[in-house]
Formats: C-alpha cells, structure tokens, sequence
C-alpha cells in the first residue's frame, strides 16, 4: 500500500511546522510548494515539492503551480470507486489523504488604503480554494484543514486510531465552503464596487462570527453577533470592552444607536439611547457638562440606558455616571480614575470606540420575510440640505443652533418622530408615533415648560398645520421641517401668523 500524502500549502503558518512535523512522525509523505516548501525544509522537515509531483513547474510567477491533474486527481478520487481507483493507477496518480491550506490575505489587502488595484488582484488566490473544495467535496476521503485551531484535535484522532472520523472530516468540509464562499463574497464585492454597480443581479455578503449571545430580542430567541470583516473600528462591532458582563442582542442595538448619534457632533456631546431612541441629548464644553444636559432632558427614561460620549470620561463623569443605573457607558477613553469609580459595578459594561476619522458609509441591511432590503446608510448632514426659510420671520443665532441640534437628533429617532431642542441639548422626544402631531404632542408634553422658547424638529414635513398650532399653544419659537407637502402653505401661514420661524431642508430622515 501506498505512503498516504499529505499536501501543505498555507499563507498562515501559525503552527505549521509542529503540525506538519507530527503528520511526518505519523508517516505521511508531505507535499508542499513556495514559501510553505521552504518554511518546511528551514525546520528540517523532509518535504517534496508539488512540482515533483506533477512534473510541470510552477509557472506564470507562481498564478500555477498545483492545478494539475496529478494533484486534483488525488484529491478528487473516490477511493471505493473501482473505476477512480483503475484511473489512478493507469495514470501514475496517488491519493491525497490530508489536505492543509488556507488563502492568500485578500481581505488584509484591501483593508490597507495604500493597496494598488493590481496588488489586490494578484492576492485573488486560485489554485487556493480549487484545492480546497475539490478536497471538501471529497470529504470522505479526504481531510481538509484550514484553521491552526483545528490541527491538535486532527493529531489526536489520528494518533489514537490511524484515520480522522467522519463527523469530523464534514465539519471540516463544511468550514471550508464557508470560507471559500466568504472569501469569494468579500472578491465579488470588491470589484462590484470598482464596477460601480449600484443593484447587481445577485448579492452575496459575508461577515464574521463576534459573539455567540445567550439570547436574542427575548429569552426564546436564539442569537449571535457578526461583524464585518471590513468594518472601522469606529462601530460597535470594533469596540473594545473594559469591564462589565457580556453584550446582550439588545444591548448591541442600543449601542449601536447611541453610537450613530453621538458621531452626528464634533463638539463634546453624550447621548442616552432606551429601546434604540434617543431619551436625552447634551452638549457643553466638556464631557461632564454634555452629560448632565442629556441627564436632565429627561432623568427618568435614562434608567437603565446606555450612554456614549464623544469625548473621554474623566473622574468628574464617572462620579455622576457612577450614582446611576445604566448598561453600557461607550467612550473613545476613559480616563484611569474614571475605570476606577465605574469598575465598582461589575455588570456596568465599559466599551471604548475609536473617535477617530469615520470609515466609509456602509449599506444598510434589513431583512423581511423571504428576502432583505438594501439601501445607503443615511449621511445626510444640515450642510448638504438645500435650506430655505418661507417665513417672514428668520431664526436668531441661539434658535439656528437649537434647530440643527434637533435635526441631527431627529434623524435617529423612531418616524414618526419631533424632537425640541435648545442650543445645548434635547428638551422633549416624541418617537415612533402613527401620525405627526401624536408625536409632536408626546414631545411637548414631556418638556414642559421648556417648550418656552425651543426649537421644534421634524422628520417629515407636516401634513397639516394642526403640529404649529401645538407647538404655538406649548411656545415653541423656531421649527426645522422637509417641506414637501401639498398643504405647506397651510403650516407657513400658521407660522407667520404667530410670528415663528420655520426652516425648510428639503430632506426627510424617515427611520422605521
């Protein structure tokens, strides 16, 4: 009976040489080519070379060295087939019983901005994945590995009975067509993009395995977190946590919202998120100033929310931050005596996202049932909108900045949505309501008196004027809206009736 042989080709050489070392102790011929080949022989292991093998040298600077019918032949032959078996051997072909390989760094090319397109597409790897799904198809026959973490349980099974088991070889099997379709995924999408393909016939997307969580939206629910292998580090997905107890499915949501919102200023701002809406939000010349604004613009529905800060947390914060109950405390830093005070509540979970220049936008992504909604995230900023004031009366420096404050809330906020606002911070929230002025009047009715002399923002234009008589009724002096309605002579009149000014964006920031 033949040597059994084992072919080892891997960009990731992590482990490798012990691997292959205890494969050669167990008497499997090892087979390697390139800088695997030389990585081998550098540790005195005996290898032979593909190109021995197949009798054909490498060629087209190493773009063809293994598809060669001497090795997929090997790989591909069902060994109970008396035909495959009568072919090898007319041939002069030996089976393949281990298959070890992974693939060219494509991912970690593109992730670098000095990556040329030419040096993108020559880390496309080829022979790579059609070694190994010619090797995972014929699992049977053939064990295939991709992943250093997999190479001890490998030896343990062939140290213990000669051969690696079944279920075994299909969970490798199965590994590597997800890693082929995931690495086919990121190529398709690349070159999509240099295409400028905006709705391509087909969509295949990949992300990668985070956390598993103990569960989903509810108890009975099942759930896990993947992130993006090309995502910032600006995301929930690429913060750090310092303390507290695992992120929960809910936790990540309110994350991420609190997170969306508070990257919308460049000046110190906090921002406390319950069920994926904004409770409060506050600017001030410093972290701790931004925070007891966004405290006070509603200090009841911050219990048990989460908070994110543009700016590090200092001692003086968390002193504050520290007498509250809250879930998630999200920061470009904290500084040592601030993790001091907050690490005294253990399940206080402390995230660190990178302030840093945000990445590109990325497609939003949402399912229904039997398919999935793609769309452009939405960065439309107050400086992209064409903005008009259709009233006699033109806001005041304090209200322009109030009105920007509440447009850039209210586009994170639930449609349909109002958000009041001064020039430091949210005073009254209405989310998610079926009609507009139910909105407007859960914002106003939460803020009180300090409607007097706020700033009113809307998502969507207003259908009819009965959200100005509101906001005239409650004090409000200034309103930021799209515009686009059929009646918004009816709203502007209304307006210039009671002396308001109104400003027109000609953009909705609709969120369901």
């Amino acid at each position: 009976m033949a040597q059994k042989r084992a072919l080892i080709s891997v960009s990731d050489k992590k482990g490798i040489t012990e691997f292959a070392s205890a494969l050669a102790e167990l008497g499997l011929e090892l087979v390697s080519t390139g800088g695997t080949k030389k990585a081998l022989e550098e540790a005195g292991i005996a290898v032979t070379g593909v190109s021995d093998i197949t009798g054909f040298p490498e060629i087209l600077q190493g773009r063809v060295k293994t598809l060669n019918p001497k090795i997929h032949g090997g790989l591909l032959a069902k060994l109970d087939n008396p035909l495959h078996k009568q072919q090898l051997e007319e041939h002069g072909i030996q089976p393949i019983s281990i298959v070890v390989a992974n693939l060219y760094p494509f991912r970690e090319m593109i992730s670098r901005q000095e990556t040329t397109v030419e040096e993108a597409i020559e880390n496309i790897d080829i022979g790579g994945p059609s070694m190994l799904r010619a090797a995972a198809k014929n699992h049977q026959d053939v064990t295939v590995v991709i992943d250093p973490d997999d190479y001890e349980e490998v030896l343990r099974q062939l140290k213990e009975t000669g051969e690696v088991e079944s279920e075994t070889k299909r969970r490798l099997a199965a590994k590597v067509f997800r890693l082929t379709a995931a690495y086919d995924a990121l190529i398709a999408a690349y070159l999509t993009e240099l295409a400028e393909e905006e709705a391509p016939e087909s969509l295949t997307v990949t992300y990668e395995l985070k956390d598993t969580l103990r569960y989903g939206e509810n108890p009975h629910q099942k759930a896990a977190f993947y992130k993006n292998p090309l995502g910032g580090e600006d995301s929930i997905a690429g913060a750090e946590q310092l303390h507290g107890k695992a992120l929960s499915y809910n936790n990540i949501n309110d994350a991420n919202a609190a997170l969306q919102i508070v990257s919308e200023f460049s000046n110190p701002a906090a921002v406390a998120v319950k069920h994926m809406n904004p409770c409060g939000v506050g600017t001030g010349e410093n972290a701790f100033e931004a925070f007891m604004k966004a405290y006070e613009a509603d200090s009841v529905s911050i219990f048990g929310g989460i908070v994110a800060f543009n700016r590090e947390v200092d001692e003086e914060t968390a002193g504050k931050l520290h007498e509250i109950f809250l879930e998630i405390v999200i920061a470009p830093s904290f500084s040592d005596k601030a993790i001091a005070i907050l690490q005294k509540k253990k399940n206080l979970r402390l995230l660190t996202v990178s302030a840093g220049e945000k990445g590109k936008p990325e497609k939003n992504f949402v399912s229904v049932k039997g398919g999935l909604l793609v769309q452009d995230e939405d960065t439309y900023s107050f400086e992209d909108a064409n903005i008009s004031v259709p009233t006699r009366r033109h806001p005041t420096e304090e209200e322009w900045n109030a009105l920007k404050l509440g447009w850039k809330v209210v586009k994170h906020v639930k449609s349909n949505a109002i958000v009041l606002a001064n020039d430091e911070q949210t005073v009254g929230i209405g989310a998610g309501q079926m009609n507009r002025i139910g909105a407007a009047t859960i914002a106003l009715e939460q803020a009180g008196e300090k409607a007097n002399g706020a700033a009113m923002a809307s998502d969507a234009f207003f259908p009819m004027d009965d959200t100005v008589e509101a906001a005239v009724k409650a004090g409000i002096t200034a309103i930021i809206q799209p515009g686009g309605s059929i009646r918004d002579e009816d709203s502007i009149k209304k307006a210039d009736e009671y002396g308001i000014a109104m400003v027109l964006t000609g953009i909705r920031h609709f969120k369901h």
